[in-house]
Formats: structure tokens, C-alpha cells, sequence
């Protein structure tokens, strides 16, 4: 209960924060990451973000992204290849156009922890086609979360997140964008987390702000967890159908005895 209390009053604030948004040249971007495993090594990764430019209603962006991922080491130095839809609505000479971007990419992640500090490294290589035009691009992505109430990264904990991340065409020219964000992250349990924050969005020719929500789902896509959701689902067939059977048997021992 306290948590929801929390969260209202997160919510709250962050309406004030989107009001102004609505009125000053500041995005939001909503997010949803999930990251399942499907075996001990192998993973799925799933993702939605709905990017504004403003706080809610003039869409941006919206970007789907999916891929398959593999562990090389337990939990760590993950390869990945997945593949992304990319819907782009930005406005040309004041009016709104629309482009479709489909992107296939391939990444390494690797993580590295000292003390309360948790480093991650992404390492990322698109190839995107664009509508009229083919580009490839490589992005480097330096994150760090620390756990405030903590010192693990363990449920019920405040933490820290930070990340740097630059964008290099594999073309002229070869500077795309950096990212630099900053934010205050809740770990609901070890399956779940959000996060709320500010991203600053530098390009050549523009910078501009991005206020970030994002949910983080890690629930396992395991075999066993399958198999309990059959046996589950065995169990209630079992007892939905025994009263079916129990009125069947006694109709016919009653017809033939008649």
C-alpha cells in the first residue's frame, strides 16, 4: 500500500512536469522493456516506446523492437539479434508527414559491478531501412545503476540510473547523436521495475529534452513455469468437467435401469 501511495504521488508530480511539457519544447517518451528468459541461456527481448513531442497526444515516434538473445557467460555478456519497427511522424514545414523504418541490429551487452556501483556496456550495430535509402550505424551505450536504500539492487529498493550513449553513422556524416540521461528507478520485485527521469538528446543541427517513463518486465518464460501453467489448466478442465461427467453417468445408469 505504501508503494501505491508512492507512486501517486510520483504520478502527480509528473503531470505537473507534462503540463509544462505541453508548453515548452519538451518531450516524453513511455516505455516498456521486457527482457524473458526462455531457457538458462536463451532470452526474449521485447520492447515498446511511444515517443511524444509534447507531454501526451502528438505522437513522435513509435518504436517495436524484438530479438532473440543468447547468455555466453550465466546471466552476463549476452549476444543478441533482434529486429525493429520504427513509425516516425515529424513535421515538415509545419505540417506532419509520415516514415516507416524497418531495422535489424545486433548487440552485445556485458555488465560489471564494483561495490554498489553496476556498470553496463551495450554494444549495437543497425542496419536501417529507410524508405528511400539504406544507412548502418553503431551505438555504444555506457549505464550505471546505484542502489540507494540498499546495497544490493534488491527488491523494494531506490537506486540511481544513469546512462551516455553515442550514435555513429558507418557514412558520412559520421556523428548521428548522443544521449545523456538521468533518473530515479523503484525495484518492485526481482521481475519488475520502473523508472522515471530526464534524457537530453544532442544532434547537429538541434538538442532537445525527453522526460522518460519506463517498465521493466523480467518475468521468465521458463519450461517449468509452461508446465505449471498446464498443470494448472489440466487441474481446472478436471474439476469444471467432473460435475459433466458425474450428471452424464448417472442419466445413463438411470436410462438403462429404467
Amino acid at each position: 500500500m505504501k508503494f501505491f501511495k508512492k507512486l501517486a504521488v510520483s504520478v502527480l508530480c509528473f503531470g505537473s512536469v507534462l503540463s509544462f511539457a505541453q508548453e515548452s519544447d519538451l518531450g516524453a517518451w513511455y516505455m516498456y522493456f521486457g527482457n524473458n528468459k526462455i531457457s538458462k541461456k536463451l532470452n526474449f527481448h521485447n520492447e515498446i516506446q511511444y515517443r511524444n513531442f509534447d507531454g501526451i497526444g502528438d505522437l513522435e515516434q513509435l518504436l517495436i523492437r524484438t530479438g532473440i538473445g543468447y547468455d555466453l557467460t550465466e546471466n552476463n555478456n549476452n549476444v543478441l539479434l533482434g529486429y525493429g519497427f520504427i513509425l516516425s511522424q515529424p513535421y515538415v514545414k509545419g505540417e506532419k508527414s509520415e516514415n516507416i523504418e524497418h531495422r535489424i541490429f545486433q548487440q552485445f551487452i556485458t555488465k560489471q559491478k564494483f561495490g554498489r556501483f553496476n556498470l553496463q556496456h551495450r554494444y549495437r550495430l543497425e542496419e536501417r531501412f529507410l524508405q528511400d535509402d539504406f544507412r548502418m550505424r553503431f551505438r555504444y551505450l555506457l549505464g550505471l545503476n546505484i542502489p540507494i536504500n540498499n546495497k544490493e539492487m534488491l527488491p523494494k529498493t531506490l537506486y540511481i540510473s544513469a546512462y551516455n550513449e553515442i550514435f555513429l553513422n558507418l557514412d558520412s556524416p559520421v556523428f548521428d547523436r548522443n544521449r545523456v540521461y538521468g533518473a530515479l528507478g523503484y525495484i518492485i520485485n526481482k521481475n519488475m521495475r520502473i523508472e522515471a527521469g530526464y534524457m537530453n538528446q544532442l544532434q547537429e543541427n538541434k538538442n532537445r529534452g525527453q522526460i522518460q517513463i519506463g517498465f521493466y518486465n523480467n518475468i521468465p518464460f521458463t519450461i517449468l513455469r509452461c508446465s505449471k501453467v498446464f498443470k494448472i489448466v489440466n487441474e481446472v478442465k478436471y474439476y469444471l468437467l467432473q460435475p459433466l461427467r458425474s450428471s452424464f453417468f448417472n442419466h445413463f445408469f438411470c436410462s438403462f435401469c429404467g
